[in-house]
């Protein structure tokens, strides 16, 4: 039997965890619970900010694609699907204030920061020329990040590294994270787990499936993507990891989206 404390413990950890999000499906757990060290709404609106000054800079330089583009019209169109399936995995997602922007450059790269702020750039559309369902995979992959909060995590597991078990401490204690961590250079550089990568890809994978695209489509995209790389390493890549190993385990999960897709494909 357990000690008084103990079961206290075990009965406030089972009420913090959170049920899997669905019964079919891929199947990725629950987030890491350090994120809930950094407040997310902080967060969030420091996301938004560095948001608003990359589309400022790039409208300044002409490279903001603008609203009727036909790219941006296609890129939201496919965006927005995704998004209909975001609170499977973050109810908090149903408040976001989600964008979608297409940014005129060769970087081959996309993201999606916290809070929702979709970039694209026309080197990964155009550069790689990718259908309607390879965009679908990438920017579910980048929108699986920010559902998961890899950024929130990943931030506390550096700042852990970096403080130091003393500082941790006392900023655990005062709940003071948000005077230490600098959160706008850091955005669009951050550096995923593999871990991280691979619940991203799942994630993306089923959220692709579920709005109708062909989540198959994930293995022509990073063939597209060895291909692309084998030249010179290009910004994608500084921050997503390829791995050897990575196509496989993709084709290891259709089995558990490719009913989600087909359902999907026959109501549309």
């Amino acid at each position: 039997m357990l000690r008084r404390p103990l079961l206290i413990l075990a009965c406030l950890l089972a009420t913090a965890v959170p049920l899997p999000v669905a019964a079919e499906g891929v199947d990725v757990g629950n987030p890491s619970m350090l994120r809930n060290l950094v407040p997310a709404e902080q967060l969030e609106r420091a996301s938004a900010q560095q948001y608003r000054d990359l589309l400022r800079e790039a409208a300044a330089k002409k490279a903001l694609a603008p609203d009727g583009h036909p790219q941006l019209e296609r890129i939201r169109r496919i965006g927005t699907r995704l998004v209909q399936h975001a609170a499977r995995f973050n109810p908090r997602a149903g408040k976001w204030q989600w964008e979608i922007n297409l940014i005129g450059s060769k970087q081959i790269n996309a993201f999606c920061m916290p809070g929702g702020k979709i970039a694209v750039y026309t080197g990964l559309v155009d550069g790689l020329k990718l259908t309607d369902d390879e965009i679908a995979v990438v920017v579910g992959h980048e929108i699986a990040h920010a559902l998961r909060e890899h950024a929130r995590a990943r931030m506390v597991k550096s700042g852990l590294t970096q403080l130091g078990a003393i500082v941790a401490g006392e900023l655990l204690g005062g709940g003071r994270y948000t005077d230490v961590f600098q959160f706008g250079g850091d955005m669009l550089t951050l550096k995923f787990s593999r871990n991280d990568e691979t619940d991203a890809d799942l994630v993306g994978l089923e959220l692709t499936a579920r709005a109708g695209y062909d989540p198959r489509a994930g293995i022509t995209l990073w063939q597209k993507m060895s291909a692309a790389s084998k030249g010179e390493p290009f910004a994608w890549f500084s921050t997503h990891p390829s791995g050897p190993n990575r196509i496989k385990e993709i084709e290891r999960q259709l089995p558990q989206v490719m009913p989600l897709y087909e359902r999907a494909a026959a109501g549309r």
